[in-house]
C-alpha cells in the first residue's frame, strides 16, 4: 500500500482510472448515441442566415426561458403535432473541433416552447414586433425587450425593414424602427423552428432520401394470398423503409429484430394493430392495422413478408393463428 505514500503513483493512478471511466462512461455511450440517430427525411439544413439567428438566440441565452422539446405528456400537445424524438435534434453539429453546439433544449419554460414556433407564429411581422416590445403583442408577457437588435431612422431606406409599433410604445416624432441584421437573422432562425411530419402508417408521398435499389425484399416470394410486398409498401415501408433497417433515431429496425424473429407472432400483430410506444428513442407507431382497416389476410401477407425478408428466416405464421389472434385484440378493446 506504498502507493499512498508515493504521490506520484498515486497521482497517475487516479488519473488513469478517471480516463477509463470517462471512455466507458462517457465518450462511447455518446458516440453509439451519435451513431445510431440521424435527421428526418424532409427535414433541411440551416441557411446562412438561419445559422446567423441560432447565434443570436445563444448569444442572447434565449434557453434560459424557452425550451425546444416537446414531452410526451398531455399539456404538451400546445406546443407541437407529437412529442420530440432524437431525430429531432440528428442535424446538430459542433461550432468547432473543440466547441460542441448547444442542442438548445432547455431545461426551463417561463416562456412558450419553441419547437413548432415557424408554424404557430410563421409571419415575420409578429416576430419582429414581439422582440422589439413583447408586450405590445403579449400584454402578459414577462420577456424582456430585445429593442437594442433595433435602429431609428428619420428616412429609413428601401431595403430597410419597418417595424409598426403602436404609439403606446413609442413615440414616432423620433423616426421609424428598423429591423438589424440580427434581428431579422433571428427570426429566420425561429421561423426554422418546425416539427418535421412523421408517416402516420398509411400512403404517404416517398421519403426524401434516394431510394436503394431492391434487394432480397424484392426477390422474396409472396407467403400468402395476398402482395405482402405490396402491402408493405403501401402500410410500413414510409417508417421501417425498403430495406427494413428503419431511420436511425426515428423508426426502429425489422431486419433482425427479435420481434419479427419471434416463433411466437402475438406482439408483433398487435403492435400492428393496436400501436406502440413503449421505447423513448424511436417514434410512436400508430395503429396502422386498425386505422387502416387491415383483413387478417393482409396482415398475415405483411408479417409474413416481414418474417422472411432481409434475412429474416422465422416461421410462417398460418392464416388460422392470425386470426386468432385479432379476434382477441378485438375483444380487449370492446
Amino acid at each position: 500500500m506504498d502507493i499512498f505514500s508515493n504521490h506520484k503513483r498515486l497521482y497517475t493512478t487516479a488519473f488513469l482510472m478517471f480516463l477509463v471511466l470517462t471512455i466507458l462512461v462517457a465518450i462511447l455511450p455518446a458516440l453509439n448515441n451519435q451513431n445510431n440517430n440521424h435527421p428526418l427525411p424532409g427535414s433541411e439544413p440551416l441557411t446562412a442566415a438561419q445559422q446567423k439567428g441560432k447565434d443570436v438566440y445563444i448569444a442572447n441565452g434565449c434557453v434560459a426561458c424557452h425550451t425546444q422539446q416537446v414531452r410526451n405528456v398531455d399539456m404538451d400537445k400546445i406546443w407541437g403535432s407529437r412529442p420530440s424524438i432524437a431525430a429531432d435534434y440528428a442535424g446538430n453539429e459542433r461550432i468547432s473541433t473543440w466547441v460542441n453546439t448547444a442542442t438548445l433544449m432547455g431545461t426551463e419554460r417561463t416562456g412558450p416552447d419553441l419547437t413548432n414556433i415557424g408554424i404557430r407564429q410563421p409571419g415575420i411581422d409578429w416576430h419582429l414586433l414581439h422582440l422589439y416590445q413583447p408586450r405590445s403583442v403579449v400584454r402578459q408577457s414577462i420577456m424582456p425587450s430585445y429593442s437594442f437588435l433595433f435602429e431609428i431612422k428619420k428616412n429609413p431606406g428601401k431595403n430597410d425593414m419597418v417595424v409598426n409599433v403602436p404609439d403606446k410604445y413609442f413615440d414616432t416624432s423620433m423616426g421609424k424602427i428598423v429591423a438589424t441584421e440580427a434581428a431579422l437573422n433571428l427570426v429566420a432562425y425561429l421561423q426554422s423552428l418546425k416539427q418535421i411530419k412523421l408517416p402516420d402508417g398509411t400512403p404517404a408521398p416517398d421519403f426524401l432520401y434516394k431510394r436503394q435499389q431492391k434487394t432480397t425484399a424484392a426477390n422474396t416470394p409472396n407467403t400468402g394470398a395476398l402482395n405482402g410486398v405490396a402491402l408493405y409498401t403501401a402500410n410500413c415501408q414510409s417508417c421501417h423503409q425498403e430495406n427494413g433497417e428503419g431511420l436511425k433515431g426515428a423508426f426502429p429496425p425489422l431486419k433482425g429484430s427479435p420481434v419479427v424473429n419471434n416463433d411466437n407472432a402475438e406482439m408483433m400483430i398487435n403492435i400492428i394493430m393496436k400501436g406502440y410506444d413503449a421505447r423513448a428513442e424511436y417514434g410512436v407507431m400508430p395503429a396502422v392495422g386498425t386505422n387502416s382497416n387491415l383483413k387478417p389476410e393482409e396482415v398475415e401477407a405483411i408479417i409474413n413478408h416481414e418474417r422472411s425478408s432481409w434475412g429474416n428466416n422465422a416461421r410462417k405464421i398460418p392464416i388460422e393463428e392470425v386470426k386468432k389472434i385479432m379476434d382477441l385484440i378485438k375483444k380487449e378493446t370492446k
